[in-house]
Formats: C-alpha cells, sequence, structure tokens
C-alpha cells in the first residue's frame, strides 16, 4: 500500500510537472526521445507493468503516458543540469585559491567544508572525516537540486520521488556497506538485536524493518516539502496582482523562504545519513589505547 500510494503521488507529480517542462527538456527529447522510448518499451516498460500489476498499478499511474516526448522525465535532465551545475559553481567560488587574501568565494566554500566536517566529526567522531567527501557531495548537490526551482528554464529535481528516493537508497546502501565493511556482515546484523538477549528477537525485527524504511522515509521528508514548497510559492505568487508594487515584496519573500527550505532539507538530509553512519561506524581500537596512554603521559610531562 505504501509503494502504490508513493508511486501514485509521484506520477501526479511527474504529471504536474510535465504541464511546465523547461525548453531544455525538450530540445533533450527532441533529439533523444524517439530513441529512449524504444529502449523503455522493449526493456523496462514489460518489467515495471509486472512488478506494479502486483500493488494493483500500472506504469501509467505510477510514471505518466510514455511517449517519445517524455521518455527522458524531466528531473533526469534536471538532475545531470543539477551535477554539472554543482560541478561549475565550486570552481567558480574557488577561484585563484590563496591562503594569504582568499576571495569571497573561497571564504563561502571554507565555511562550508569547516561547518559539515565540524558536524560530522561530532556525530561520527574523528574518525569519521574519511566519510567527508561523500557527505559532503550529498550536501552540495542536494543544495543546487533544491535552488534550482527559483531559477527561469530550471526546475527542482528533488520534488520529484525518482530523484529524491534515488538519493534515500544511495545512503542506505552507503551507510550498510560501511557497517558491513568495518563490522563483517554478522556483526553488522547483530547490532540490529541490541544488548537485551532475551528481545532481541523482537528488537531485531523492528530495527530490521526500521532500517529499509528509511530510504523511503528520506525521500518522502525531502520530496514532500520541496514539492510543498514549490505548490506554496505557486499559489501565492498567483494570488498577487501582477506587475504591481504588492508582488514584487511578496514574490521576494517567498524567494527567501524557499532559500530558507532548500537549507533546512539539505541539512537535515545530510544530518540524518550522517547519524545512520554513526550507529554502523566505530572508531578503531587502537586509536582508544593511543588516546589513553596521551591522557596519562600528558600530565606528566606537565
Amino acid at each position: 500500500m505504501f509503494l502504490l500510494q508513493s508511486t501514485e503521488a509521484g506520477g501526479k507529480a511527474a504529471e504536474h510537472a510535465q504541464e511546465h517542462v523547461p525548453i531544455l527538456v525538450r530540445f533533450v527529447n527532441q533529439y533523444f526521445g524517439e530513441w529512449a522510448y524504444n529502449f523503455e518499451m522493449h526493456y523496462t516498460y514489460p518489467r515495471w507493468k509486472w512488478f506494479l500489476a502486483k500493488f494493483g498499478s500500472t506504469p501509467e499511474a505510477a510514471f505518466g503516458v510514455y511517449t517519445p516526448e517524455n521518455a527522458i522525465p524531466w528531473y533526469t535532465v534536471m538532475f545531470i543540469v543539477a551535477c554539472i551545475l554543482s560541478l561549475v559553481l565550486i570552481w567558480i567560488f574557488k577561484g585563484q585559491l590563496s591562503e594569504d587574501k582568499p576571495g569571497h568565494g573561497q571564504q563561502t566554500l571554507e565555511v562550508s567544508v569547516l561547518a559539515v566536517r565540524g558536524m560530522l566529526e561530532d556525530i561520527v567522531g574523528p574518525h569519521g572525516l574519511k566519510y567527508f567527501p561523500v557527505v559532503m557531495t550529498f550536501a552540495v548537490l542536494i543544495l543546487v537540486s533544491n535552488l534550482m526551482g527559483l531559477f527561469p528554464l530550471f526546475m527542482a529535481p528533488t520534488s520529484a520521488t525518482s530523484v529524491t528516493f534515488a538519493l534515500g537508497l544511495s545512503s542506505f546502501v552507503y551507510y550498510n556497506y560501511i557497517g558491513i565493511s568495518e563490522n563483517g556482515l554478522f556483526n553488522h546484523l547483530k547490532h540490529f538485536a541490541g544488548p537485551i538477549w532475551w528481545i532481541a528477537p523482537l528488537i531485531f525485527i523492528i530495527e530490521l524493518v526500521s532500517n529499509f524504511v528509511r530510504p523511503f522515509s528520506l525521500g518522502i521528508r525531502l520530496f514532500g516539502n520541496m514539492f510543498a514548497d514549490e505548490k506554496v510559492f505557486e499559489t501565492v505568487a498567483n494570488m498577487a496582482p501582477p506587475y504591481t508594487y504588492f508582488a514584487i515584496p511578496v514574490l521576494l519573500v517567498l524567494m527567501g523562504l524557499s532559500v530558507f527550505v532548500a537549507l533546512i532539507q539539505t541539512f537535515v538530509f545530510i544530518l540524518l545519513s550522517q547519524l545512520y553512519l554513526s550507529e554502523v561506524s566505530h572508531p578503531p581500537h587502537d586509536s582508544h589505547t593511543e588516546d589513553d596512554g596521551m591522557e596519562f603521559i600528558v600530565p606528566v610531562l606537565t
């Protein structure tokens, strides 16, 4: 039932988005849509039809009508654009790196990096800094994706369930991979059972189900807030009389709120991802002994 409702919600969001398809998406489908449509009809469509039939749904209900004009979905094009924009913006912001006279862009990047590093160190621990590249990639990519809806010719790819579920699943796969690689498969599964042996079977089942629900909760939370933000922006903007002095402050306030929502949703996603990492990643035993030794040596030397 949850999957059926999610696919239907995603289908409605996709149908709504198709009414306002950016010109870039139309351009891409004009040249590559026919090839993508034939590929889908031969390979992916039959499999989706078989899978969704088990839940009483169809690919059309979940993803909309299949045509060469929308064979490459708008959110796929927008997410690729978000990836490209992320790299371009980082390259522009860093400018000419300098230790003596850093530019405004470099300082902005340094503050962002230090904030994420500090949060990662506080939540996971000093050993968790090795996960910084992945966490920071999530942060930059999601923030850019969230903000794209504020600019003409773009749409926020995070207002589509396909993108948010993919991000949630990526986080899920990554932290479980870390847990298995650091602790082994048996110990990784063992931590779901908890420390109390006589209720371990019940706790194990509850924690296992909770663990598998996490990618959906991450995706639904991000999608719901970004899609709702776009709908509120569109509704309130249409209520304001166009081309009047009253419309300008209303739009500025709405844009400020949209930026705030984009930042908060980025923060929530990486915060939860770091919390999940903290559950499966632990400092090496050697670091404990070294720290204990240093705690003993320092007072002696002083």
